[in-house]
């Protein structure tokens, strides 16, 4: 079979990132956009000993689980990978990667499989990283994720799982960072929001910040032109110059009071509002992130007399609303800048006599480290990617089990890979896991496992 081939395929099953699973000749083709069921006329792609890559190019029977893509950048765009399939079905996938990975990596079951954490589908993402690059032969400026697959930046004009407020000024912002002198010296903007009850003018709503890139000093034209747009678009302006913490905060949007950000969350159910700064690690989804804390801290089921861990803590989203359930609460984390934001946000929240921030480097916790601590009845793990291996090494050998782990997860594989190890060297048991919609319309599987001890 020879690459830009066309052939018919019959398509069997969806893998994990959601690709139709097809045979042909014996061989295994990964069919992109399609689905179970569906017969396709597909081009190959990629030509490999064990398997082949293809695009769908026709569907000539369609499943019954295809959606028509809401994006008219789908399939170009590569912010998503499942527009194509209902939400439900998507959902059902992610919880099949989560039950599939810890059984064929961690060699176990859940006792109990949860009910999956869902919420909005469109306009969710509270958070996204937009390239920028000047292509004059695509007529000027183009600001968005990349093409799937790709290095190149896709020529943008709408993004629908943007808020609608946002998605709105991909188009502008093509106009003016055109007009810029450093238009070719601003290969990014970060984009993050806030949700407050009452925003700066006084109204409830959302703040956007957008962090502009700068790989050269703004000359004053630029800077004035970029504040303005700020100012009429009412969002906070930053730059940043070299790694994240060199972000400056150039204009709040609001002319009374340029220099104060607004940027914050709230979890409204602990009393809980969370100021951050653009480039700190806050989840993208608001809505689920709210459903998550409280499925955790029920699930992790405090006491108002124990004494609870909060690993990885970053600015303390698990540690505050655990502040207000439990004797004392310390929460680890490996950035002394997010620690101190921890803090101060424990002071705004009156809650610094019940929690306390540590630095920490949780990669390379010992067993020996771990016991002088000495001992949690809960324990909350919230590891990135790459998991939590060190920190399931000391649980395990530690002869002080606490009552309870609960470890949310955003890599079903290293979830699977450190749940193996407390299971069957531990001593604990998997007592319940489930998936969580973080990022719909994507492949990303975020999780929830709760462990007791045997």
């Amino acid at each position: 079979m020879a690459r830009d081939e066309v052939r018919v395929l019959e398509v069997e099953s969806l893998d994990l990132e959601a690709h139709g699973v097809a045979r042909s000749d014996g061989k295994v083709v990964f069919v992109r956009d399609a689905l179970p069921g569906e017969r396709v006329r597909a081009r190959t792609l990629r030509v490999k000993p064990r398997f082949d890559t293809a695009q769908a190019v026709q569907v000539l029977r369609e499943s019954s689980l295809r959606s028509r893509p809401r994006c008219p950048h789908f399939g170009v765009c590569g912010g998503c990978s499942m527009q194509h399939l209902d939400p439900r079905a998507q959902l059902a996938i992610k919880q099949r990667s989560l039950e599939d990975q810890l059984w064929h990596l961690g060699k176990m079951r859940a006792r109990t499989i949860l009910r999956p954490m869902a919420g909005p589908t469109w306009g969710y993402r509270f958070r996204a990283r937009l390239s920028v690059r000047h292509v004059p032969k695509k007529g000027g400026v183009l600001v968005g994720f990349h093409e799937r697959g790709s290095s190149y930046v896709a020529d943008m004009r709408e993004c629908h799982v943007l808020p609608e407020s946002v998605s709105r000024l991909i188009v502008p912002l093509r106009e003016l960072i055109g007009s810029l002198a450093m238009r070719d010296r601003m290969p990014q903007i970060e984009l993050a929001l806030g949700a407050r009850t009452t925003t700066g003018a006084g109204k409830p709503g959302l703040v956007l910040a957008m962090v502009f890139r700068v790989l050269d000093p703004v000359d004053a034209k630029d800077r004035d032109a970029l504040v303005g747009f700020a100012r009429e678009n009412r969002f906070e302006l930053w730059f940043q110059a070299r790694g994240p913490d060199s972000i400056e905060l150039i204009d709040s949007g609001v002319a009374s009071d340029p220099g104060s950000s607004r940027l914050a969350y709230e979890l409204p159910e602990f009393g809980i509002t969370m100021p951050f700064r653009p480039t700190d690690f806050t989840q993208v989804n608001h809505r689920i992130n709210e459903v998550l804390v409280s499925r955790a801290l029920r699930l992790l089921a405090v006491q108002s007399h124990e004494r609870v861990a909060d690993l990885f803590c970053g600015l303390g989203n698990f540690s505050l609303p655990l502040a207000r359930r439990a004797a004392s609460v310390i929460g680890f984390e490996g950035a002394r800048s997010l620690v101190d934001r921890a803090r101060d946000a424990a002071r705004s929240n009156e809650l610094a006599g019940k929690v306390d921030f540590r630095v920490a480097n949780l990669f390379e916790t010992t067993t020996a480290q771990w016991q002088a601590l000495g001992g949690f009845d809960r324990v909350l793990i919230d590891p990135p990617r790459e998991g939590a291996l060190a920190l399931a090494t000391a649980l395990s050998e530690d002869r002080h089990k606490p009552r309870r782990i609960v470890y949310v997860s955003c890599n079903p594989a290293t979830l699977a890979r450190d749940a193996g190890l407390l299971v069957h060297t531990g001593g604990f048991r998997l007592a319940a896991a489930g998936a969580i919609d973080m990022f719909p319309h994507t492949s990303h599987v975020e999780s929830i496992a709760v462990f007791d001890p045997a």
